[in-house]
């Protein structure tokens, strides 16, 4: 493995490029991002809904109940896509408010831990903590989601730049491994 990453440095690095411009882009247009997120994800949709109807419809060795279930999912999958196509603002509003949903169910989960767990563990406050912070960020991304799909958009831009940076770092020391033992 490492034989091969070292003859491949250069796609490290580029790969490590990429990361950082799409992180730059993200953080510098979060509102473009999520949209293109958005058609991204309806385009998928619509390409697998069609998939999957052809499945159904043509049968093979598909047995009958299946066959429509594939057709089902291809329809549902076709009008998905059509609509996140058409419409993607609310398909990134309904991501918006299922990751919301998740937060606030993950931190009153997290919290109710740290309180069962007080008198077993240790320092308890940093998991109810983080069960606050988790649950914060539910209520907040509800209550304004507009800003929190772009705080999203950012974080991930953020991490990506940051993700991007270390693999460009990692090429070039593979690299220069390579002319040190090669």
């Amino acid at each position: 493995m490492l034989e091969l990453l070292r003859r491949q440095w250069w796609l490290v690095v580029l790969r490590g490029a990429v990361a950082v411009l799409f992180g730059i882009l993200a953080i510098a247009w979060p509102g473009i991002t999520v949209l293109a997120l958005a058609v991204l994800w309806g385009a998928y949709v619509l390409v697998d809904g069609i998939a999957a109807a052809v499945i159904g419809l043509t049968g093979g060795p598909i047995p009958g109940a299946d066959r429509w279930a594939h057709v089902l999912l291809g329809v549902l999958g076709v009008l998905t896509g059509v609509l996140a196509l058409v419409w993607p603002e609310i398909t990134v509003l309904v991501l918006l408010l299922l990751i919301a949903a998740w937060s606030i169910v993950a931190g009153v989960l997290q919290i109710a831990a740290a309180i069962r767990l007080r008198k077993v563990i240790d320092n308890e406050w940093l998991l109810a903590l983080t069960g606050v912070v988790a649950l914060v960020l539910g209520v907040l991304l509800i209550v304004q989601p507009g800003e929190g799909a772009l705080a999203l958009v950012v974080a991930i831009g953020v991490l990506a730049a940051i993700w991007g940076v270390t693999l460009i770092v990692l090429g070039f020391r593979l690299r220069s491994f390579g002319r040190s033992f090669g």
